[in-house]
């Protein structure tokens, strides 16, 4: 059975973008190998936040995790912080690794351009990532593109660490999502659709109302052509638009091209607007009950344990390798 591992981080807001490109495929990969999934809000403190919002989010996430579909029953649902053992083997990822391989990493250098101030931790960001990874024996770890490069340092200092210290840590293979992996904004097709952007009709969020989705995929740009078809080159914004159809119908794109043959955009959104809509109506539905219910808190607190478990045994394996005395 694959061990697989990914960690998101608590940030209040989550996009169709992040659940066509992830979340989607969290559910469906509990068939195939054991998952375990972490909120990891300890990465969140990269950069300054408020703690009441932090715990907020926090809650909201786990929330949405189990309102996609995640089965505490077949997944390991858990809170980063809760499980000690990720920031002791980040501790040891960070002497393993150098300052030169941190620093090339481009997230660092787009999130610390033009900051008067930058925290430590922004820099050491990928030694914790790894060391996420590396505590359950994770055989693959589904990743975007945009995070290859830091799966990539794990998979170094880990087989650096074993050549130093011997073997210890399972090197992961990543899990990189062909279709629908890269959602991009809906004003703008050439970048991802972000929370981030400053225009809120350049997302959807999946907690909007029917009436804000309708109108944000009215809005969405298309191009002066009319026709609806797949040509992410030429034709890059309804090209998105078809891929948000078919993660969302689980249709294939060219049964959707076949059917608005001949018809404008016009159609086209309206319906792409009903499917959206319905796909996320129960998940809205469900993430209003969780985040009411008291059973949440008792899903994280079993989470944790179970998480511990199988940290503990690792990171007793790494001390005793790496020369640190325990009794």
């Amino acid at each position: 059975m694959k061990q697989i591992f990914s960690g998101v981080q608590p940030s209040g807001s989550f996009t169709l973008g992040n659940y066509i490109g992830a979340m989607k495929r969290f559910v469906d990969l509990q068939t195939e190998g054991n998952c375990i999934y972490c909120i990891v809000n300890l990465h969140s403190l990269t950069v300054p936040k408020d703690p009441a919002l932090l715990r907020e989010y926090t809650m909201q996430l786990a929330a949405m995790y189990l309102s996609i579909g995640i089965d505490p029953e077949k997944a390991i649902l858990f809170i980063q912080s809760q499980v000690p053992e990720h920031a002791e083997l980040g501790w040891l990822m960070q002497c393993t690794g150098y300052i030169g391989e941190l620093e090339r990493m481009t997230q660092y250098k787009d999130k610390s351009e033009g900051k008067d101030v930058v925290t430590g931790g922004l820099l050491t960001y990928p030694a914790l990532m790894a060391a996420d990874i590396l505590l359950y024996n994770t055989t693959h770890v589904p990743v975007g593109e945009d995070q290859k490069q830091h799966l990539e340092f794990t998979r170094d200092v880990a087989e650096r660490f074993n050549r130093k210290y011997g073997e210890t840590f399972v090197i992961p293979e990543p899990m990189i999502q062909q279709f629908g992996g890269r959602i991009m904004s809906l004003d703008d097709p050439t970048k991802k659709m972000s929370k981030s952007n400053p225009n809120a009709g350049s997302y959807i969020a999946l907690l909007d109302d029917a009436k804000t989705i309708e109108k944000k995929i009215k809005r969405a740009v298309t191009d002066s052509e009319g026709a609806v078809r797949y040509d992410k080159e030429n034709k890059p914004a309804v090209s998105n638009l078809l891929t948000i159809y078919a993660a969302c119908s689980s249709e294939s794109i060219e049964t959707i091209v076949n059917r608005y043959e001949g018809r404008g955009y016009g159609d086209f959104k309206k319906d792409l607007a009903e499917v959206v809509v319905t796909t996320l109506a129960p998940i809205q539905q469900e993430y209003t009950r969780w985040m009411e219910s008291p059973e949440l808190s008792d899903i994280l607190k079993k989470g944790a344990e179970r998480a511990s478990a199988l940290a503990t045994v690792t990171m007793d394996k790494a001390r005793k390798n790496m020369g640190l005395v325990t009794f």
